[in-house]
Parts: structure tokens; sequence; C-alpha cells
């Protein structure tokens, strides 16, 4: 297959091209490098420094021949969407839509999106399945969401297969503790350097954490399986930022305390995701519970 990542030279992106490669396929990237970085990129994808809201981007799919889009590109910050909700919605938002343009006219099989837990706001109940209502506490919540409408309406119409992912709380190689900010990455970072971690609130907040190469696994399955569905990618428990914080004091050579502060507006209390959809109709399971993939993320982080 020859496939578009979008973003792919972010945390995410990167990992999705690098088993997109392995697997023997032909890779494209197209990434504008605001968070993205030059050195994950595969030196065997042909990479487009672009945003996808140019109208540039019909020339990436006017030159290759696009079988399936991966779309990872996007604004992932909660709080800076709460600051700019603009600019987050002009990158969620209408960048998708340039780039659903560019699938109907060139006549793309595929696209498989990356939507988030944040759609489903403050859960009314645990684990949240694909039926809970959409209860967006943030802007970024709502730009994440609204692409899902628009993929649903370009498949109607022009009949573009998808898979719509709505990831848990993903961590692990390559995710900037300084830049995308995943509570993971930042506490690793932090505790790696002999650092206390700062926790908003009072810690007792529960994630459902999944390791990036689980979320490579969905991807690579989502090619030729799960047409037209709409599935969340976890692993189904819950660990508290508390918990974050006695793994890794385990797994380091130290024992470094917290510093509580006060909760931040638009964070979640607690969130877990239901993965019996994706495990029934893509036959994916996760392979790393939290512990294995916070040894392997510390390595990683170590070096």
């Amino acid at each position: 297959m020859e496939v578009l990542v979008t973003g792919g030279a972010g945390f995410i992106g990167s990992n999705i091209v690098d088993g997109l490669i392995e697997a023997g396929h032909q890779v494209i990237v197209v990434d504008n490098l605001s968070t993205g970085k030059k050195e994950n990129l595969n030196e065997q994808a042909e990479f487009y420094n672009l945003d996808l809201r140019d109208q540039e981007l019909k020339k990436v799919f006017k030159k290759n021949e696009i079988s399936h889009v991966i779309h990872h590109a996007a604004q992932i910050d909660v709080q800076h969407s709460i600051k700019d909700p603009l600019s987050d919605a002009q990158n969620n938002i209408l960048g998708t839509i340039n780039l659903l343009e560019c699938c109907r006219a060139y006549n793309v099989k595929k696209i498989i999106y990356a939507s988030s837990a944040a759609v489903y706001g403050e859960p009314d109940y645990l684990p949240v399945d694909e039926e809970h209502p959409i209860k967006a506490m943030s802007p970024y919540g709502i730009s994440k969401h609204t692409p899902e409408h628009y993929i649903k309406m370009y498949s109607d119409l022009y009949d573009l297969k998808y898979t719509i992912f709505r990831y848990a709380n993903v961590y692990g190689p390559r995710q900037d503790p300084k830049g995308e900010g995943g509570v993971v990455s930042i506490f690793v970072d932090k505790m790696v350097a002999e650092e206390r971690p700062v926790i908003f609130g009072d810690g007792q907040q529960t994630r459902d954490f999944v390791h990036v190469y689980d979320i490579v696994k969905a991807n690579l399955l989502a090619l030729d399986k799960g047409d037209n569905i709409l599935v969340n990618i976890s692993t189904q428990s819950r660990d508290s930022v508390n918990d974050l914080v006695d793994y890794l004091n385990q797994i380091l050579p130290y024992d470094l305390k917290a510093i509580y502060q006060e909760a931040r507006k638009g964070d979640i209390l607690h969130s877990s995701l239901a993965n019996g959809k994706a495990k029934e109709l893509l036959g994916w399971t996760p392979d790393y519970d939290f512990k294995d993939g916070l040894e392997q993320t510390v390595g990683y982080y170590s070096k």
C-alpha cells in the first residue's frame, strides 16, 4: 500500500510510520514540524514539510498514488485550545476538511483518523464505551470530535472508507515532555533527572494509559480491517497520577515526592475506555500493561 501519514514526524505518527515501513508499505509523511521533529522521521519515508490547511497539499496527492491516509496531525494541547480556540479549530477542523477534499479528489480508499477520549468529557460511567454521550470539556475535545462527523459524511457521499479511533492516554518513546506534554513523558523526564514531579490536583485523578506500540498495532490492523467503524483504543484499566509516581520510584533508584498544585480547568477527573469493540471488530488487544510499558519508556528516556 502507499500510505500518507499526517503528523508523521510527531510522537504517535512517527512510530506508526516505522511500523508501516517495517510491514513493507510505501510511506509519505506530511508534517509542518510545529511539534514534530525531523529526527523522528524515518529515512525511507518521503517527507513534505507542509501544513494540512495549505492548498499545496493537493500536489502531494497528485504526485503520489495514495491508497490510504492515516491522520494524526493535530493541535493536541488542551490548555492551548482554551487560550486560543480559534487556532485549535483551524488546525483540527479546517485541516481535516482540506485533507478529506484531497481524499475525495484523488480516490483514496480509506482514512484512519485519530480522535480522542477528550470527546467524552467527564464520564457518566466507567469504563466509557463508544455509546457514551459526547460532553467535551475543552475546545480541543470539540475540535477532535467535529472531524468524525465530516469523515462519516464523506464516507456516505463519496464511498470513502474510514476507521475512527478514540485513544486513551498514549505514552511511550518519542513523546516530547517539553512540547506535547503527556503526563508520563513529563514525569519520566523530570524523575530520570532526579527532579520532583508536579501534580495538578490531589493526584487521585485516574487515566487509562495505552502504550504507543499498541496504537501502532491498531493502525496497521485498520489498513484492511474494521471499515466504517468507530472504536476506543485503550487498556480498559485505571491508574492514578499518584500511582504513576509510585511506579516510577519503583523503577528508578531513588524516591522522589511529588509537588502538589491547584487543579487545572478542563482536566477530566477520571477516565477509562472500554476496548471490547476494538477486540471484537479489529482483533486488537493491548500487549503492554502500564508497569511494563513504563519500564520500556524509562529505558528510552534514560538513553
